[in-house]
């Protein structure tokens, strides 16, 4: 008896194995710790903060089977920088993969932030700057939520990229969404030229909210340039977002990059918010960056927008960000 247990238990640890086998694991992770300090036309804005930057923990499960899909389940835990000390679930999905393309169900981000070119893709850091109350665009790209969804993306064919994704709120007069987007890729002149171009479209049951956005990324060597245009058109809102940005990488480690950004709303005369700014990022060593960023803000207030609350707000961020990853 003592013998058949002993195998029987064996042959019970070899299966389960042989099982956790099928699937390889990965765990990565990054955790960013940022420091900043604002000057701002609003006095309760004004000081020097200590912050959780982007921090997460993500465990990939990858499986393929015998008809040659690819399995993986993604779970990023991360790190909620609103709340000291929370965490949550930031993505958990599935994805199945083949000739076919990807299939991906799940908490994910929407179709359209893949294909998303903006002026923020440059600077590896965003300084943190938080208007005191503003109803406008921050950057050029469209708005995505990592609520759940199925999305499907079509196999790169030569430089071109493609995929959309469908979110269901789950109610009659929900807010379901649908997001798209496509990009293409060409060499020309020794640099690498990337279109891009997205689209996503939130229903509601007054007036639907439809996203665009559409940039151009040229890579020439150590340099690289961005130009981005992105609208927003719903209840109450049309605007126009427009941004721009370069980045140099310099052989000591050591990487550079400017930006601007402006946005205007038609339908609140008057109302727009500009940005600009630097960073330095400088690589400490394998795995470890230190960000310097610095940016002048300016929010001027439109003449129709309802609430007194809404106030202008001019200022300058600067924020040192020590990012590792793992």
């Amino acid at each position: 008896m003592r013998k058949l247990l002993l195998g029987t238990t064996a042959l019970a640890a070899a299966t389960a194995m042989s099982a956790s086998a099928l699937a390889d694991v990965s765990i990565a992770g990054s955790y960013e710790f940022k420091y900043k300090s604002e000057s701002s036309q609003v006095a309760s804005k004004d000081g020097t903060t200590m912050a959780h930057g982007d921090t997460d923990l993500v465990f990939t499960f990858t499986n393929k089977t015998d008809s040659g899909l690819t399995l993986a389940y993604r779970y990023d835990f991360g790190h909620a920088i609103a709340d000291e000390g929370a965490q949550d679930v930031d993505e958990s999905s599935l994805s199945i993969s083949g000739g076919f393309g990807k299939i991906v169900l799940g908490q994910d981000d929407d179709a359209a932030d893949s294909y998303n070119i903006d002026e923020m893709d440059l600077p590896t850091e965003e300084p943190g700057t938080t208007l005191a109350s503003a109803t406008i665009g921050t950057s050029s790209s469209i708005t995505s939520t990592d609520a759940m969804k199925v999305a499907y993306h079509l196999p790169a064919m030569g430089g071109f990229t493609a995929g959309v994704s469908f979110a269901d709120s789950g109610t009659n007069n929900g807010t379901d969404k649908t997001s798209m987007g496509a990009r293409y890729t060409m060499e020309a002149g020794g640099a690498a030229i990337t279109l891009g171009y997205a689209t996503q479209t939130t229903e509601a049951t007054t007036k639907d909210t439809d996203q665009t956005n559409m940039g151009l990324k040229v890579v020439s060597g150590d340099l690289s340039l961005i130009v981005s245009q992105g609208t927003t058109e719903g209840v109450d809102e049309d605007i126009d977002n427009q941004g721009a940005s370069v980045a140099y990488a310099m052989p000591n480690g050591m990487n550079i990059s400017a930006y601007t950004f402006k946005s205007e709303d038609a339908l609140d005369a008057g109302e727009e918010l500009s940005r600009s700014g630097v960073e330095v990022a400088y690589t400490i060593a394998s795995g470890l960056t230190a960000v310097v960023n610095v940016e002048d803000y300016d929010y001027k207030v439109g003449t129709n927008r309802d609430g007194a609350s809404t106030v202008s707000d001019n200022g300058t961020v600067t924020a040192l960000t020590l990012k590792a990853a793992f």
